[in-house]
């Protein structure tokens, strides 16, 4: 592995082991909101893969839901802690952590860690996908009717109420339909042909970083579409590629 990839997995095994000492303990709310909930362990979590990362590089910038931290040399961390936050509130074994590196926009590595199930994605540009050392490959299922999609759902009314007419439409279409709550791992989870694909209307760019280079070093396709009012913001389908799932995706 590269300097910034070992750095990466590092990082994010430090943040796994916290969380998983964490989990089903007393926790303290930060904010307790209509569709989502702020922890106070989302920010240490947070300040620990940032202090990780900065003491190795401290000129590097660090992207993620509190803002940005570090130098302002052309190399941008983007991190998400606790991707699944509200699973992991209620007792939910189903949330992850998720670090990317780019430089000028160029994506360079990711890694995807699971801590509950001990499983650890990791890719750099231009190698292959790896799901614990071992190189994983997107479903080769052809037909919408075999095929198992999952759709995040943003925590708005107006992004709920696009997505329900979707979903309504996608359910009839495949096998099963899934919300599972982790857009981090939804998106190793079609790289590792677990789901077919996986669409959301609107995620934010630390969730998926790594999953972008993840899904295409897989065999799949990632149709990435950014929001007009927020650059970090996105319309995105990560799909195996091999069924026709357009028809899925929102408008």
């Amino acid at each position: 592995m590269s300097d910034f990839l070992t750095t990466a997995v590092d990082a994010a095994l430090l943040a796994g082991k916290l969380l998983r000492e964490n989990f089903e303990k007393p926790l303290v709310v930060d904010a307790m909101q209509a569709h989502d909930i702020k922890l106070e362990l989302d920010r240490r979590t947070q300040r620990l893969i940032e202090d990780h990362i900065l003491a190795r590089y401290p000129d590097h910038a660090i992207l993620g839901e509190e803002g940005i931290r570090g130098g302002t040399g052309d190399c941008e961390w983007i991190i998400d802690p606790l991707d699944g936050t509200v699973n992991y509130f209620y007792g939910l074994p189903h949330f992850a952590t998720t670090i990317a590196i780019r430089r000028n926009n160029t994506l360079l590595a990711g890694v995807v860690h699971d801590p509950m199930r001990d499983e650890t994605w990791t890719v750099e540009a231009g190698g292959p996908a790896l799901l614990n050392g071992r190189e994983i490959k997107v479903s080769t299922r052809t037909e919408l009717e075999d095929c198992i999609v999952s759709m995040g759902v943003s925590k708005t009314v107006d992004t709920i109420n696009s997505t329900l007419p979707a979903f309504n439409h996608a359910i009839r279409q495949v096998k099963k339909m899934r919300m599972l709550g982790s857009a981090a791992l939804d998106i190793a989870y079609v790289a590792t042909g677990r789901l077919d694909a996986y669409i959301e209307g609107t995620i934010s760019l630390w969730d998926i970083a790594a999953g972008l280079l993840l899904v295409p070093a897989a065999g799949g396709v990632i149709d990435l579409q950014p929001h007009a009012d927020n650059p970090n913001k996105f319309r995105i389908a990560a799909t195996s590629g091999h069924a026709d799932f357009a028809s899925l995706i929102p408008a």
